[in-house]
């Protein structure tokens, strides 16, 4: 008679947690509903920066324990400083953060050991559409590609699960792939 023990993985993703957050939201929609913020300044040139701090969520407005900070630039080839990412890098950044975040938590849940994740996301984009030399030429990304490495105690089916249930799951995922309205205005 063979004796087959559950591995429980330590993947730093409190799955019951979350699976217990699915369970009070399905009593109260309403509370999952979340609105988050980022506060950008101009400082010079093309170099911005994005304070994130507060959120509302839970029927209530939250404060982080910090502000976090994202910065952002151009590239000496655009005659900018570089001190900072592009605003497109940033949303590669995103895409990749929130995979790979999907991929620890979906390995958690599903008791896979994860030892290492990496992704590379790249993005292409024809900077003509951006300096509107061709209105045929979209302004974002024209096609994007994430490419995974990872080492976990498990098959390569069972990883390739992992990525397509994070890919599944993703916010940045979908808001890539989905229309999303977005309302500009002036104050």
């Amino acid at each position: 008679m063979t004796y087959q023990t559950e591995v429980k993985a330590d993947n730093g993703v409190d799955t019951e947690a979350l699976i217990g957050a699915r369970g009070a939201f399905e009593q109260m929609p309403e509370a999952a509903a979340f609105t988050f913020r980022s506060d950008c300044a101009w400082i010079e040139g093309t170099y911005s920066s994005n304070n994130l701090n507060g959120y509302f969520g839970l029927g209530q407005e939250h404060t982080r324990k910090q502000t976090y900070r994202i910065e952002s630039d151009h590239p000496e080839v655009f005659h900018a400083a570089d001190r900072a990412p592009t605003p497109p890098e940033i949303v590669l950044a995103a895409l990749a953060s929130c995979l790979t975040g999907g991929v620890a938590s979906v390995a958690q849940h599903r008791g896979i050991q994860l030892n290492a994740v990496r992704v590379v996301v790249e993005g292409d984009i024809d900077v003509r559409g951006i300096l509107g030399m061709d209105p045929d030429i979209r302004n974002g990304f024209s096609a994007i590609r994430a490419s995974f490495d990872i080492d976990a105690n498990a098959s390569r089916e069972d990883i390739a699960a992992l990525v397509a249930q994070s890919q599944k799951r993703s916010a940045v995922f979908d808001i890539l792939t989905n229309p999303t309205n977005v309302a500009v205005s002036v104050a």
